[in-house]
């Protein structure tokens, strides 16, 4: 006989609970819906389920068929794909409503369809003539590429069988529903289960499967990381709402690596590929200002050349502000205190204003040391030479640490014309060719003599 209990669920990250209140997972709070979970009580006298329908086979027998990767072609997408999609993937796209999802799904599914790849694009929230007039704005009107309005999961299914495509898009799984469950579609439920049904639909067709989720922060719908541990792939698009540049960042995949990034320009006719990101993020920088220097993270196999700057000022009341946009806060306040501790300034009666320009976001510890840079640069009121790039980790005893990829980001930066590099000493023990010059430094207290003159 089966006996019901109470169980709650996240609507954030889908972390299950017997009792309500904070998420110990995401920490939100109010996040709780309560589920009902039945449980078959197991019955008397019930054989063990014979083991049928699969056995274990040895690594070195299981073939792969060819053409297990197929481009998107779109570069940027590929890139952050590993090289393309893999047939029978489940692919989760997330992001904030509006941000140029269903664009760079539509996009891509015009570009496998003009390969030749069947594909059938299931929209939950737009009807087909939307979509055709969207894509009619972006320019496309390919053969091959198949419209379905539909939230139904069981009469997606079906669509499925008789089409038989390689490429499915559901845009968005929060609008998917199955039947059988009681919960309104975007619940955790409808969700989860939703997406496990694609799931095996993905792996028994071998159909390269993309969702849309979005993310939402007030917890009507089901976020896309109720749906993390069950895709392959995990991608989560970014960007802010008043610059044009999108970036695409992989925080899950079972076939690449998760540190390349994709960056997109929305123009008024869909996303446009930035092959050169450091060149966009730098197109509007001003020459000679002080607390103004430029970086290089490095992200996956590429370099991104990024200018921060840094506004210090006096403050105007008793508690300076400290602001910060495009860089970790906590890690901003401890460099500036290794700033003041090392080097003197006097930064508790300073109001400091922190800010990646073009709406980038840098997160790696090569950029300490231009932020110290670059606060001391406004604090003195002397600008930097607007031909180097600084890079290195920052410890809080003053040292500057070395960072990997050096030859990458000072190639990076010799293509874009930059004339030499504040490096880590560290870095620079190696007998290597260098592709510009490069002046190492083990301390801030070096660094800023060195690029300040003081």
């Amino acid at each position: 006989m089966a006996r019901e209990s109470t169980v709650y669920r996240c609507q954030e990250c889908g972390f299950a609970s017997p009792k309500w209140g904070i998420c110990p997972d995401c920490r939100q709070t109010g996040k709780f819906v309560e589920l009902v979970e039945e449980r078959q009580a197991p019955a008397k006298g019930r054989r063990s389920p014979s083991v049928a329908g699969s056995a274990p086979v040895a690594l070195a027998d299981v073939s792969l068929e060819g053409g297990e990767r197929s481009p998107t072609g779109i570069g940027e997408l590929d890139r952050v794909l590993g090289g393309g999609v893999v047939r029978g993937s489940l692919v989760l796209i997330g992001g904030d409503p509006g941000i140029g999802k269903s664009t760079l799904l539509l996009q891509a599914s015009r570009a496998l369809a003009d390969l030749g790849a069947p594909v059938l694009y299931v929209s939950g929230e737009e009807s087909v003539a939307q979509v055709r007039l969207r894509a009619d704005r972006l320019g496309m009107s390919p053969q091959g590429l198949f419209l379905l309005a539909e939230t139904n999961l069981e009469v997606i299914e079906a669509h499925v069988e008789s089409l038989k495509p390689q490429v499915l898009v559901v845009d968005s799984i929060q609008t998917a529903y199955l039947p059988d469950l009681e919960s309104a579609p975007g619940s955790v439920s409808q969700v989860r289960e939703c997406g496990s049904r694609l799931m095996l639909l993905a792996k028994r067709k071998r159909v390269a499967t993309f969702l849309a989720g979005h993310v939402t922060k007030e917890g009507a719908l089901a976020g896309p990381r109720v749906l993390e541990h069950l895709v392959d792939t995990v991608l989560y698009f970014e960007g802010e709402p008043h610059h044009a540049y999108r970036v695409l960042r992989a925080v899950k995949n079972r076939f690449g690596s998760t540190n390349e990034i994709g960056v997109f320009e929305m123009t008024d006719r869909g996303l446009a590929e930035v092959k050169n990101p450091s060149g966009f993020f730098l197109s509007e920088r001003c020459q000679g200002a002080p607390g103004s220097v430029v970086v290089v993270s490095l992200e996956g196999t590429r370099p991104l050349l990024l200018e921060l700057q840094v506004l210090v000022s006096a403050a105007g009341f008793g508690t300076p502000r400290r602001t910060v946009l495009g860089m970790d806060y906590n890690r901003v306040c401890l460099l500036l205190a290794v700033l003041e501790k090392r080097l003197g300034f006097r930064l508790q009666t300073q109001d400091v204003f922190v800010n990646v320009a073009g709406g980038a976001r840098v997160v790696e510890p090569a950029a300490d040391l231009g932020l110290i840079a670059a606060a001391a640069s406004s604090y003195l009121d002397r600008p930097v030479k607007g031909d180097l790039v600084i890079f290195g980790e920052v410890g809080l005893a003053g040292e500057v640490r070395a960072v990997a990829g050096l030859d990458a980001r000072l190639r990076g930066a010799a293509a874009l014309g930059f004339a030499g590099a504040v490096v880590p000493r560290n870095n620079l023990a190696a007998e290597i060719p260098l592709a510009l010059p490069a002046q190492g430094v083990s301390s801030v207290d070096e660094a800023i003599r060195t690029l300040l003159g003081t």
